[in-house]
């Protein structure tokens, strides 16, 4: 599907975008045009040499933030996708900079939004995280306006065809600040215990390629306004410090503010608008002011009915569980080939 568009990733020198760029190149050689956009001089430049511009004139480079919606706006000319990944992801550092986690997460999203509509771009993808399902911090409470922004913006399209939905999704394995590379850096240094915040913590657990199934998915089949969830596994912290350094003792250390012990990505409160994909659920709008897109047209354009009344889907009481060899395979799969548990 990405054969002969132009795309424009925000944040795209990222972990997510640096898979993007690897996956399309690879699955669409007939790709047009990678606009990777993001504030990170260094990052870009580290990209450029891995995919030098003689053998991917495919790719190009904007230095740009998301707050800056003139550069936005100038960016997407000629679009055809954008996937928006640019974030200020860190809990403690939007509760100590909250201006910024606002001009980052929503008036970011809100210019994103703009450009996409001046520049009438056809698909636009947001990325979200589990955080945004029933906040408890400022950086949840941002990413669920973003996604609000999302979900709405398919009321002020027009007569244009475009189209904005979410993936929102749990924990990425590997991704910068997580869990997994501090134990395993904790292991390599050769420290005597873990630290655990808490040890009843459950945490949903997804690869950076099957968000990009999720994104692909949402591209592929999106009516727009749909909020899309993937089904993926948890895991117990417990479990995860077993698995990566048996050989260590694990510190309780007590709970950073704003974090939950379990994570939800569908709260019990959206249940009314949540349609069973299959390997995905959908939330759908709660309210929607356009008469092509209610509730009958988007069971109808999926094949799916409504999840029961009072279902969530959170980590602890998700029917699919890592265990500790399970989590071995994964780090060796997705992060270190040649770790040694």
């Amino acid at each position: 599907m990405f054969n002969n568009k132009s795309i424009l990733i925000t944040g795209g020198s990222g972990l997510f975008g640096r898979c993007f760029i690897e996956t399309i190149l690879r699955d669409y050689p007939g790709v047009k045009k990678i606009i990777i956009y993001s504030r990170d001089v260094q990052k870009q430049e580290e990209i450029l040499a891995l995919y030098p511009k003689k053998q991917f004139p495919q790719l190009r480079y904007f230095i740009g933030d998301v707050r800056d919606k003139d550069r936005l706006i100038r960016a997407c000319g000629g679009v055809d996708i954008i996937v928006h990944a640019a974030t200020i992801a860190s809990i403690e550092a939007a509760e100590y900079n909250p201006e910024e986690c606002v001009k980052t997460n929503i008036i970011g999203a809100e210019n994103v939004i703009d450009a996409a509509l001046k520049n009438n771009v056809h698909d636009v993808v947001a990325l979200s995280s589990d955080k945004a399902c029933a906040p408890s911090n400022l950086y949840g409470a941002t990413q669920l306006v973003s996604d609000k922004l999302f979900v709405a913006a398919n009321n002020l399209t027009g007569s244009n065809d475009i189209k904005f939905s979410v993936v929102r999704y749990g924990n990425v394995m590997g991704s910068k600040g997580s869990v997994i590379p501090l134990f395993i850096a904790r292991k390599k240094l050769g420290g005597r215990t873990l630290p655990i915040t808490d040890k009843r913590m459950t945490r949903f657990i997804i690869s950076n390629q099957e968000v990009l199934s999720a994104v692909e998915y949402a591209l592929e089949n999106h009516m727009g306004g749909e909020i899309f969830i993937p089904k993926v596994s948890s895991y117990k912290v417990t479990d995860l410090a077993t698995a990566i350094a048996p050989e260590m003792d694990q510190e309780e250390i007590g709970r950073r503010p704003g974090e939950k012990i379990d994570e939800k990505l569908i709260s019990s409160a959206d249940s009314q608008v949540t349609l069973d994909l299959g390997k995905f659920y959908a939330i759908l709008p709660s309210m929607v002011y356009t008469g092509h897109r209610l509730l009958e047209d988007y069971k109808e354009h999926y094949n799916a009915e409504l999840v029961p009344e009072g279902f969530h889907y959170s980590s602890n009481d998700n029917p699919v569980f890592e265990t500790v060899d399970s989590l071995r395979d994964k780090i060796r799969m997705y992060i270190d080939a040649s770790i040694k548990f």
